[in-house]
Order: C-alpha cells, then sequence, then structure tokens
C-alpha cells in the first residue's frame, strides 16, 4: 500500500529504512524528481556518517551563462523559457568539484560537454551501454528509486512513468527478485502536473509505489529549445532522407542534423517535386545504386514505424505529418490469427506507431503530447530500455516489427578507416556517453534489410581556424571500424559496409571537404593504405561550402532556419545568428583582432531593437562600445536584407 507524504517525510522515511549507504537510482533526463533529490542531498551532507551514491545519467542544468555579449543574449532567454525549473543541488558542486566527500554521483551519459572541467564527474564516469544501465546500477546495490510521474484524472489507482519507463521498467524484475530474498528497496514518487500521462507499458499502479509525495510538482519542465539548423546539417539530412525505405523502420537522435533529417523527410512527402528538383541539383548519380535498392526518393505509401530510445519532437512532427504511421502488432501474430485475415484490422486498432524508450525535447513537445486524447497516444508506446535497443528478448516479435530499419546517429569524428567518435575526447574526458549508439549500430548489422548511418559535419570552424572532422587517427572511437556501415555528410553518402580498407578511404574522402583532401589522401599513402598513384575523382574535387550555398540560393524553401518551430523571437534569431558568426570567425580572447573586425561595424541606427535586447542601446565605457561594434558587425554579416 503506498504511502502519501511530504518530501521531508519521505526523506525521514529513507534514512530510517535504509541502511548507512543509500545507493539511489535516478531516471535519466526529464524523469527526476528534483526537489526530493535536493532535500535528501542536503540532509546527507550534513549527516557525515551516512553514505549516498546517486545513480544516473543525463543531469540536465541550464545553460552557463558565460560573460560579455553571451551573457547578455542568454540572461532574458533563460528566464522566459526555464522559468522556475528547480536546479540539482549536486550537479552545482559536480561542476565546482565540491561534493562532500560521503556523496557521489555516477552517470553513464552527460548532459553533452557540460562536465569536461569536472574531475569528480570524470572520475566517477561510468562507460556502459544504455541497455546495460539496469543491470549495472542493480548490481552496485541499489536500495532507492525515485522518479517523477504522471497521473490520471479519472484513474486515481493508476500512474504513469511517462518520459523515463526506460530503465525503470528494466529494474522492476530485478528489485522484485531481491524483495523477495529479504532486501528493502523503496520506490518514491512524485507527479508533476504538466508530465504528459503515456498510456501503454509505461502505466503502473499506485501501490507500485513505497512513497508518493503528495504535493504535486508545478515548476517548469525542463525543456531544449530547437536551435537553428545551418546549411550544413541540411544537406546532411537530405542525403539520410534518401537512404530511408518506405514501410520501414526509423531511429533518430536529437539534435539539429536529426531536425533536418525530419525536414528533408517532411519535404519529401509534402514537396515531392522541390525536393527532386534539389536532389537533381546536388547529383545523386554516384549513390543512384545504393538509394534505389535501400532507399527512395517518393512520398511514402505506407509510411514508418518510429523505434528509438529517445522519443524525440521529431518523430511526433512526422507522425503529424502522417509519415510515421505504420503500426506494428504489440504480440507475435499467430497462425491462426494470419489464417484469419485479421492482422491488418489488428494493427489498426490495436497497433503501435513508435516505440520509446524516454522523451526529452522543446515546450511544444509537451504540449501536443498533453493535448492529444489517450487513444492517439497508445500509438507511442513508452517502453523498457531493453525492448527497443537490443534483440534479443523476444527476438521474433522485434525481427517482424523492425523492417527495414534505420538507425540514424550522429558523430563528431570518423576516421578515414571508418571509426566513429561521439562520446569522448582523445585525452580520456568524456564529452556525453556511449548511450544507445552501439546498441543500434550493432542492430544495423544484425536485423534483415536494416542499415546504421552515421551522420558527420565534415568540417569545423572556431575562432577562424577550420578543421577536418575526417580524420587519418584519433585517440579513442566509440564504433569500432569493423561495425562500419553507412556514413553521410553534406558532400554525399559513403557505403563501408563489407569493403576494402582501400574502397573505404576512397569513399570516405569523396564525402570529406576538398580542403583537406589532399593531407588526407598523403596520410593514407604514406602508411601504404592507398596506392601512390591514388587520384580523386574529379566529381569530388570541388567539395566545398561556396557550392552548396549555391544550391541551397535555388532551393530557399527546403532550408528552413528552424523546420520544427523556434522558441526565439525575431531579433533573438538574429542576434543568435550574429553571436554564432563571431564565434566561428574570432578568438574572443584576442582583443587586438576583434578591435580590427570592429572598426567595419554598421551604424548603431541600423539595429535599434536588437541593442536594445542586449542592452547596448548606449554603451558605457570602452568595453561596452566594444560589444555594441562587434555585435553590430556581426549583425551586418549575417542579417538577410
Amino acid at each position: 500500500m503506498v504511502q502519501l507524504c511530504s518530501i521531508e517525510q519521505a526523506v525521514d522515511d529513507v534514512l530510517a529504512r535504509l541502511p548507512v549507504h543509500i545507493h539511489m537510482g535516478l531516471p535519466l533526463g526529464l524523469g527526476k524528481p528534483n526537489h526530493f533529490v535536493n532535500a535528501l542531498f542536503q540532509r546527507i551532507a550534513q549527516l557525515p556518517e551516512r553514505q549516498l551514491t546517486i545513480y544516473t545519467a543525463l543531469c540536465l542544468g541550464r545553460p552557463a551563462l558565460g560573460d560579455g555579449l553571451q551573457k547578455r543574449f542568454l540572461e532574458p532567454f533563460i528566464e522566459r523559457v526555464f522559468g522556475d525549473y528547480p536546479e540539482l543541488d549536486f550537479l552545482a558542486e559536480l561542476h565546482r568539484d565540491s561534493l562532500p566527500s560521503n556523496i557521489h554521483v555516477q552517470q553513464f551519459f552527460m548532459q553533452p560537454g557540460s562536465l569536461l572541467h569536472s574531475a569528480q564527474a570524470q572520475q566517477d564516469y561510468v562507460s556502459s551501454n544504455y541497455s546495460h544501465a539496469a543491470r549495472d546500477i542493480n548490481a552496485a546495490g541499489l536500495n532507492l528509486v525515485a522518479q517523477l510521474v504522471a497521473s490520471h484524472s479519472e484513474h486515481l489507482d493508476r500512474l504513469s512513468l511517462s518520459c523515463n519507463p526506460d530503465i525503470t521498467l528494466d529494474l522492476f524484475p530485478m528489485i522484485a527478485k531481491r524483495r523477495a530474498a529479504g532486501e528493502t528497496i523503496l520506490l518514491v514518487g512524485q507527479v508533476h502536473n504538466d508530465l504528459p500521462y503515456m498510456p501503454g507499458d509505461a502505466e503502473i499502479g499506485i501501490d507500485t509505489l513505497d512513497l508518493l509525495i503528495d504535493e504535486k510538482d508545478s515548476t517548469t519542465l525542463f525543456s531544449t529549445p530547437n536551435m537553428p539548423v545551418g546549411f550544413q546539417d541540411h544537406f546532411i539530412g537530405l542525403y539520410a532522407s534518401t537512404l530511408v525505405r518506405d514501410g520501414g523502420t526509423l531511429q533518430i537522435g536529437i539534435g539539429a542534423m536529426g531536425d533536418a533529417l525530419t525536414a528533408a523527410l517532411l519535404a519529401r512527402q509534402a514537396d515531392n517535386d522541390g525536393y527532386k528538383a534539389l536532389l537533381a541539383d546536388v547529383n545523386l548519380s554516384q549513390w543512384a545504386q545504393l538509394i534505389d535498392h535501400e532507399g527512395g526518393v517518393e512520398p511514402f505509401a505506407k509510411g514508418l514505424y518510429g523505434c528509438s530510445e529517445m522519443f524525440v519532437n521529431g518523430l511526433l512532427v512526422l507522425a503529424d505529418a502522417g509519415i510515421v504511421r505504420r503500426k506494428v502488432y504489440p504480440d507475435v501474430p499467430t497462425q491462426q490469427q494470419a489464417n484469419a485475415g485479421t492482422l491488418d484490422e489488428a494493427a489498426q486498432t490495436d497497433g503501435i506507431s513508435v516505440h520509446g524508450g524516454f522523451f526529452l525535447g522543446p515546450r511544444s513537445f509537451y504540449e501536443r503530447l498533453r493535448e492529444l486524447p489517450q487513444s492517439k497516444r497508445l500509438e507511442f508506446n513508452m517502453t523498457r530500455i531493453s525492448y527497443i535497443n537490443e534483440l534479443y528478448g523476444q527476438e521474433e516479435l522485434k525481427r517482424l516489427q523492425r523492417l527495414d530499419a534505420r538507425f540514424i546517429n550522429t558523430v563528431f569524428t570518423m576516421t578515414l578507416l571508418g571509426a566513429g567518435v561521439a562520446d569522448q575526447l582523445e585525452d580520456g574526458r568524456v564529452l556525453s556517453g556511449v548511450g544507445g549508439q552501439y546498441n543500434f549500430v550493432a542492430q544495423g548489422h544484425a536485423l534483415e534489410g536494416a542499415r546504421s548511418v552515421l551522420l558527420l559535419r565534415s568540417w569545423r570552424e572556431s575562432g577562424g581556424e577550420v578543421s577536418s572532422n575526417i580524420v587519418w587517427e584519433y585517440g579513442h572511437c566509440t564504433i569500432p571500424r569493423h561495425l562500419r556501415d553507412i556514413v553521410v555528410t553534406e558532400y554525399g553518402i559513403a557505403d563501408l559496409r563489407g569493403k576494402t580498407d582501400a574502397a573505404v578511404i576512397e569513399a570516405l574522402l569523396n564525402i570529406s571537404d576538398s580542403r583537406f583532401q589532399s593531407g588526407l589522401i598523403e596520410q593514407a599513402q604514406n602508411v601504404g593504405k592507398l596506392p601512390k598513384n591514388f587520384r580523386i575523382d574529379p566529381r569530388f574535387a570541388n567539395n566545398s561550402p561556396q557550392r552548396l550555398q549555391a544550391i541551397q540560393a535555388l532551393h530557399p524553401n527546403l532550408f528552413p532556419e528552424y523546420p520544427l518551430g523556434c522558441d526565439f523571437t525575431a531579433e533573438e534569431r538574429d542576434l543568435l545568428r550574429a553571436l554564432n558568426w563571431l564565434k566561428s570567425k574570432f578568438k574572443l580572447t584576442e582583443i587586438l583582432e576583434l578591435g580590427k573586425a570592429a572598426l567595419d561595424a554598421p551604424q548603431a541606427s541600423e539595429f535599434p531593437v536588437h541593442l536594445e535586447r542586449m542592452q547596448l542601446t548606449n554603451p558605457e565605457g570602452l568595453k561596452e562600445d566594444l560589444f555594441q561594434r562587434l555585435l553590430l558587425t556581426g549583425l551586418k554579416a549575417t542579417t538577410q536584407t
């Protein structure tokens, strides 16, 4: 029988019933009950005789304000979007490397790039596949699980794990087994008013919990605002969209490249003539056979089924557009059902169009889920991560569901021999984590008709320095080269499966930026991986941003800056464009360089509203005057006239 209690009563009960060392598991991302976690953290910080180890991932915090122009831009925006979102106290301590000695936080995935400089976070990082997290947490001695849940206005005896059934559902049978052996393991929940009630596998009986905090959380849910999609990402999404096969299965991740893929799929469906005209201009002849065999460029007659650890905003947008609509059966159909010819009818009434493990997204995403009728939400089955990320366990059913699967993920670096890097720098510091990427790449090889597709920007620019993201070697890899499959950059597609090393190198050179091709060729030749007389095909010798931007100018409607909506005002969109340009072009620590750039600044009267938003209408002193001139320079360079 669940016990209703206050946050402080829940903390008292946990301290009284659990041993000296509390091992607390928290959902990744959105599902953490931050108020309870902070109360327990603060209490144990004052009790040196107790110990607390927190097992979790993706601890969400507001973006760091920074200083200068960045701070002036972010401060009002963050206040508007994140409101009274309660920050995790332990996360602030991690950033300062000041966690109490009796408290540890073990994460298997970090908010990307946020904890690079935290020794405590780096030392307590656990490199583990998402699908193994429940196993590892349970083995570590888990004795407390705390989670946000959603309630149903009509069914008071039911709750929903909503955004995070992923690991919790996998833990339940493990917890039951240990409880049967006499161990005490507590489950604590708190209802959040704004969490969408997701039916299906995510539903639990209220008595599943031991403690339910009786005060509902009404604070702002953490959201991830839609960020701008640049021309590189749009071309990457365009090429990737040609590999998605009608009637197949789709998994995509969060971020601008995932948004770009969504935009291209929407265009393929709703503006097929324009979509094909763009493809004609980029010239698909090199990959026509691959696209014909593995994907397509026609609208979706059968639709897609979504199977993704993260139920991203893009999948919901694709569902609303009628693209994600292929339903799968919740069970293996019997021969009797097949003979009776009732399968199609059953799929239409009881089928599932998306399986997801967790969700996180912009505010509009949560709002859309909340406004959907329960019958429609039943098509989006939030479930345990082991079901989505692995094939073992109900393998027959999964193979029936996951037809022609395209597992589409991102990396930040590829080696010329086909290894992918997505989680860690060469020096060992972790940017994010492996998460489920390896799981999906492995499925891409294990499922008949499936492919793993890794998306990559071929180059990057920072402080005026341009570097290749395709390199000869890197000190770490997330995806080993023996699992290489398909790689997509803004310059095209590299099909690496089953190819020789020389053929892999050539395919990746063909989709690399031409500014770096000669150097990469020389490195490969020096170690004997390419013939000394190798020459790149002339078709790929003009892989340049300028060529792509010229094509983009011919099809402006197919390159929306915010294809899935926007949380920024019109002025903020201009400012963000200008600030990103400044960051890419100048090293903001080099005052002389900045001063030279500011000499060409336009008059303040050209951008009065933008300056007002940044509190730079009337600069005071040399520093603010430089800020104003820099901002005006960036606005002039990036604002469309």
